[in-house]
């Protein structure tokens, strides 16, 4: 019966991923971690308090039986008996396959789970909105503590710590879609006022500083853009801004909350970030759907800060911190 069940169980697990890597729906890992883990832990505890002492009775019973039946044939005078009990008993206490595949992956998947949840969470970079600063196919590793602790998959926050600071580089889950995870760079904490026109941005009433550094080359897009670096608080990193380029911005439809603290204008957008908000922005800044189309980021939607690339199978070189 066990085993039917356990069979069933990874049936839906193999469902599920196929589905999901086929794009039938959206995936949630960190649901799919903790969910694994109770069942995991289901059996773990059946294994420990039920199955594995019902297997060490059935084993002591098997020797006992066995050095009884010795016992009464030396009576008789018989002192040569065939059988040994070595092999059945050690069959008897081998661990089933549908539990070895459950109870002995516990301690593993709850160990990925509590780091993954708590400390830190890997990503994989998947379109080119923050070039230069990230590259398509990255694999980068996300900061879980740095905005404080959360419960895992509802992302309540338990206990505060450091608040997101403009030029973070931060994942958060999109405002249109929570399923969906987005990477963008804080432009904008609660109280500011966010300025994009002309290609230039302000903060507050002042225009945040850039230096031209030449072209960048996209090997993806095989296309040269302007390239700056930018100071955003205490932050410099680089950018793409290409003037020649006529941007139009405009609200989405599913521009999600607070439509009214921004002000559309035929050269740019300005927004006041309300209370428990933020304003994001891609480093590549005309092609990267942010907060300027779908809104603001709400705290409870923070995932962490994103800090460094640690694989790129395509460039080695990737390989590192990033501001």
């Amino acid at each position: 019966m066990m085993s039917v069940l356990t069979a069933a169980l990874y049936a839906g697990l193999l469902l599920y991923g196929a589905g999901w890597w086929l794009g039938y729906w959206i995936g949630n890992f960190s649901l799919l971690l903790f969910v694994l883990s109770l069942v995991t832990c289901a059996y773990w505890l059946a294994e420990r308090y039920r199955f594995a002492p019902a297997r060490a009775a059935a084993a002591e019973t098997l020797t006992v039986q066995d050095t009884q039946r010795r016992a009464e044939l030396s009576k008789m005078g018989i002192s040569r008996v065939d059988g040994d009990v070595a092999a059945a008993r050690e069959s008897l206490l081998m661990q089933p396959w549908w539990l070895d595949w459950t109870a002995g992956l516990f301690p593993v998947i709850l160990a990925v789970f509590l780091l993954r949840s708590f400390l830190f969470e890997p990503f994989k970079i998947p379109s080119g909105s923050m070039i230069p600063t990230l590259l398509v196919g990255d694999l980068i590793l996300v900061n879980k503590f740095q905005y404080g602790i959360r419960l895992p998959v509802t992302g309540t926050k338990l206990i505060a710590n450091k608040d997101p600071q403009r030029g973070d580089v931060m994942v958060f889950h999109y405002p249109v879609d929570p399923r969906i995870d987005y990477i963008k760079r804080v432009v904008g904490v609660p109280g500011d006022e966010v300025s994009y026109t002309n290609q230039s941005l302000s903060v507050n009433g002042q225009v945040v500083p850039v230096q031209s550094l030449g072209d960048f080359y996209d090997e993806d897009s095989l296309h040269y853009a302007p390239k700056y670096a930018e100071k955003l608080g205490a932050v410099s990193h680089n950018i793409l801004v290409e003037p020649k380029r006529a941007s139009i911005y405009r609200p989405m439809d599913s521009f999600v909350n607070f439509r009214d603290n921004c002000r559309y204008t035929a050269e740019g957008v300005t927004c006041k970030v309300p209370a428990g908000h933020y304003f994001m922005m891609g480093d590549n800044r005309d092609n990267s759907q942010d907060s300027r189309y779908w809104g603001f980021v709400p705290d409870e939607n923070i995932v962490g800060r994103a800090f460094m690339v640690w694989m790129n199978f395509s460039n080695l070189r990737r390989i590192g911190t990033f501001d």
